[in-house]
């Protein structure tokens, strides 16, 4: 994983937000600069177009899509969109899950979070990365990826292990691009929050209250939009940082010698061939 990064970062000129109706994704939309057009995308209406209307400026655009992404239906129209515009910074925000015992949760909605929670992700960043990537070889910018994890991604979660093991999916692939993209013209962030105060809880069936030791999403939207472009994993409170940074830089230097070694066998492969 890269350790120096471009710490004079310019800002993006247009954005896209999935899960920008609520939470971590509305405060996104809320603390990217004014400069900076918007793509909103959420399963609430009424609420992205509130959005739209509270973040309007002079000379800014922002598009309202309303999508689902658990469907391709929804994953077409939101590509369609971030290539109409075009993006150069994707936030990989929108998430679901459900609280209970595996084996008493209606497996179609434990499908359900693994579509939206890993699959939306990979898809959105297999179909996107790569015109992002060639605008910001053109013009000689830098692209950026925002990958809203969580600490529940680190260890198996008893009650939200779907939800858990979809995060460990999204941690996983986003420090493989972190590996895989070093050379290119691209910063790439993994956001680890622990618990925020957002509506999350209550929709997945929480029913004691804030999670404990809760956070504002507003904060955790500054924390990421600062570290991207410095650091490839960050966490949004003291204790996470100081227990699992450790175990983020063991994971950095296990991939990094994974690819290196698989480098030095192919480039040995093609000498002998």
């Amino acid at each position: 994983m890269r350790r120096h990064r471009h710490r004079n970062r310019p800002d993006p000129k247009v954005a896209l937000v999935t899960g920008a109706s609520s939470g971590i994704g509305q405060a996104f939309a809320r603390e990217l600069p004014q400069g900076t057009d918007l793509i909103l995308t959420g399963r609430d209406e009424e609420a992205l177009r509130g959005m739209a209307l509270e973040l309007a400026g002079p000379e800014r655009r922002i598009e309202v899509i309303v999508a689902d992404l658990a469907t391709e239906a929804g994953l077409n129209a939101v590509v369609e969109a971030a290539n109409a515009m075009p993006i150069d910074l994707l936030v990989n925000n929108a998430g679901t899950g459900q609280f209970g015992r595996f084996l008493e949760i209606d497996p179609e909605a434990q499908r359900t979070t693994l579509r939206v929670n890993a699959e939306a992700p990979m898809m959105l960043c297999a179909r996107l990365l790569p015109e992002m990537l060639a605008r910001a070889r053109l013009h000689g910018t830098r692209a950026g990826l925002i990958n809203v994890v969580s600490t529940a991604a680190f260890t198996p979660v008893p009650r939200f292990g779907v939800y858990a093991a979809s995060k460990a999916y999204v941690l996983s692939l986003t420090e493989t691009l972190t590996s895989e993209l070093q050379r290119d013209p691209i910063d790439i962030l993994a956001l680890c929050p622990g618990p925020v105060r957002t509506p999350f809880g209550e929709r997945a069936g929480f029913d004691s209250g804030a999670l404990p030791g809760a956070v504002a999403p507003q904060r955790v939207a500054q924390r990421a939009l600062q570290a991207l472009g410095h650091r490839g994993v960050v966490f949004t409170d003291p204790p996470s940082e100081l227990t699992l940074a450790p175990l983020v830089h063991l994971r950095s230097r296990v991939s990094w010698g994974i690819n290196f070694g698989i480098g030095a066998v192919q480039r040995f492969r093609q000498r002998s061939a």
